[in-house]
């Protein structure tokens, strides 16, 4: 247990890591362990008092599977490490007043959130991007700036996402955003944050490239490494009058519904550089070409590294990378092993961590480097699933049979079923010989199972092929590379969950792209927020931290005097301990009182 020099916070050490000048141990945590990181709750007794603490918790894998253990616990100290707040005239200190109240008779009114909409203007104007909007859109006839209607958009989808109208007729009003942004709640409604949509579009690339450079200056992002991906989200209604909705391959398992497809490109820490919305029908291999040229035109093409997934690569695109001399990390289709397997069955492979290996193949050119990776989890997954779609089949195949023995069936129609069978089942759809006969007026189904495709798929399960054409890195430095994916995965993860991306209601093209932008800019506030986290040693996720900062609000007390004159002060609810390190640690302090202005 010691106290870091640099943060004033006690730390809890269950590694050999020690404080140093350059990293302390808050910091050191993260570049010493790779694996995810979050905050626990937790008390502890010392000299007979309770004092509350923050364990910061590490999810490691183990033989016997995921696994959780404290790396640390975290308590405040009385020095501050440094303050990330800017100052704010709603929030100057008070004169002290001198009156006679009647305190048997004192109340508490108008009780509105504080914690997390004041956190989000925090981050907004770390980000300048309240200056970027009103330079933007300046104000002109209208009562409320634009820039301001906009913020009221982000910061609501960034804590509270729903839909526009609740955020009018409720969630606004219920917040503290009227007093910090100086918007009275009447001036909000649902037609004025629509056409707040109208007005942010035209400058989505202005402020993708805007969000790019703040946060390389905040966090001295380096983005050499560029990771895409692509997912869809899908609408409620046919969205006739949309023409980038077109049926296509939804990964959100709504096959009743019109999708578009968004393509992501974040840096090796999640942090977003921009994306760009195509037809739902698109694969997502003919988007590669696309995008590459729109970031390469927007930030340059100097000293980068593109990261994508099997899905994207055809030998279109490949050729694509390649012309101009482009940087690539790519996975390949699984069908690629097939060429390997004398090198799948060799033993010379390089161990990276407990329960994966690589190891460096052959390649048909000078030009790429082939590496082949095998990892325990992935075979165990892998033979789950090819074990549960054998089941699957074999009672579907079952229960046909039994159908052609009790009655005659049309041969056209058991093979549809069939069919379906083998299409529902697919992963393991290659291990059956299905034959369907006609013997004596009567439809006959005869199966058997390929003992070589089991054969193979016991070989080639956990196994995954990467190329590049970096030839100078070790095998294990490309697959580090490589699973960075994750990343740009988790961004569609806290688009859609946390951000509630999905479902879209909207139905025309613009307000669809206005509303994808707006969660866009809202995932920015997330992920600096996570680099605040990251920072300050409190894990690698700021879901915690959101939460907990849900429960400080704003109230007005109202005294009566002796004169009786009624005096209303608002004040904002002192933190509970665990509240007070978190702000402590993330170098933010909590105004006691905001001003009440004449709206």
């Amino acid at each position: 247990m010691i106290i870091c020099r640099k943060c004033s916070f006690l730390i809890v050490l269950f590694s050999e890591s020690r404080c140093s000048e350059d990293l302390p141990p808050c910091q050191l945590f993260f570049a010493t362990y790779n694996n995810s990181m979050y905050l626990r709750r937790c008390y502890r007794r010392k000299n007979d008092k309770r004092h509350a603490y923050w364990a910061l918790v590490e999810s490691v894998r183990t033989a016997r599977g995921p696994r959780q253990r404290v790396v640390a616990y975290l308590g405040t100290t009385e020095s501050n490490p440094g303050s990330n707040v800017s100052p704010n005239p709603i929030f100057e200190p008070m004169e002290p007043e001198w009156l006679k109240v009647d305190v048997a008779n004192f109340r508490v009114e108008r009780v509105r959130q504080f914690g997390q909409p004041w956190l989000g203007m925090e981050l907004v104007r770390q980000l300048h991007l309240t200056e970027f909007l009103e330079e933007a859109l300046p104000q002109g006839r209208e009562d409320v700036p634009w820039s301001l209607t906009i913020l009221v958009l982000v910061l609501l989808r960034w804590y509270d996402p729903s839909s526009e109208l609740r955020m009018a007729e409720h969630l606004y009003e219920q917040s503290a955003l009227p007093d910090l942004l100086g918007i009275p709640a009447e001036k909000i409604n649902d037609d004025r944050l629509y056409r707040a949509f109208d007005r942010l579009l035209p400058h989505k690339q202005a402020l993708e490239v805007h969000l790019k450079n703040r946060l390389g200056t905040l966090f001295g992002i380096e983005y050499d490494l560029l990771l895409y991906d692509v997912t869809s989200t899908y609408f409620e209604g046919q969205a006739k009058g949309n023409p980038q909705a077109r049926r296509g391959y939804l990964r959100d398992h709504r096959s009743d519904c019109n999708p578009v497809c968004i393509g992501l490109v974040v840096s090796r820490d999640g942090l977003p550089l921009g994306y760009e919305i195509f037809e739902g029908n698109r694969h997502d291999s003919t988007t590669v070409q696309e995008i590459v040229t729109t970031m390469e035109s927007r930030y340059g093409r100097a000293d980068r590294i593109w990261v994508m997934d099997r899905g994207m690569i055809s030998q279109e695109n490949v050729a694509f990378l390649q012309q101009e001399h482009r940087r690539y990390i790519l996975g390949t289709p699984k069908a690629s092993l097939k060429n390997y397997e004398q090198e799948l069955l060799g033993e010379d492979w390089a161990l990276i961590r407990d329960g994966l290996e690589v190891k460096r193949c052959k390649s048909p050119t000078q030009d790429e480097v082939f590496i082949l990776c095998r990892s325990r989890d992935r075979k165990e997954k892998e033979k789950a699933m090819h074990a549960r779609f054998e089941t699957r089949i074999e009672e579907g195949l079952t229960a046909i049979v039994a159908s052609c023995e009790r009655q005659s069936q049309d041969p056209i129609r058991i093979a549809g079923r069939v069919g379906r069978l083998m299409g529902q089942n697919s992963r393991a759809a290659g291990l059956f010989n299905v034959e369907i006969l006609q013997a004596n007026g009567r439809t006959k189904i005869v199966w058997s199972k390929k003992e070589d495709w089991r054969n193979w798929a016991n070989l080639s399960e956990g196994c995954y092929m990467l190329r590049s054409n970096i030839t100078d890195w070790k095998p294990e430095d490309l697959w580090q590379a490589y699973v960075q994916l994750t990343e740009a995965e988790n961004a569609f993860r806290i688009h859609k969950s946390d951000l509630v991306l999905r479902p879209i209601w909207h139905q025309k093209k613009q307000r669809v792209q206005a509303h994808i932008l707006v969660c866009f800019l809202a995932y920015v506030l997330w992920k600096t927020l996570g680099q605040l986290c990251r920072r300050a040693g409190l894990g690698d996720e700021p879901r915690k931290v959101l939460t907990e900062l849900e429960g400080i609000r704003t109230v007005d007390v109202v005294f009566p005097t002796q004169s009786g004159v009624a005096v209303r002060k608002r004040r904002v609810t002192c933190p509970t301990e665990h509240q007070a390190i978190l702000l402590h640690r993330l170098g933010f302090q909590l105004p006691s009182h905001l001003k009440i202005q004449e709206m």
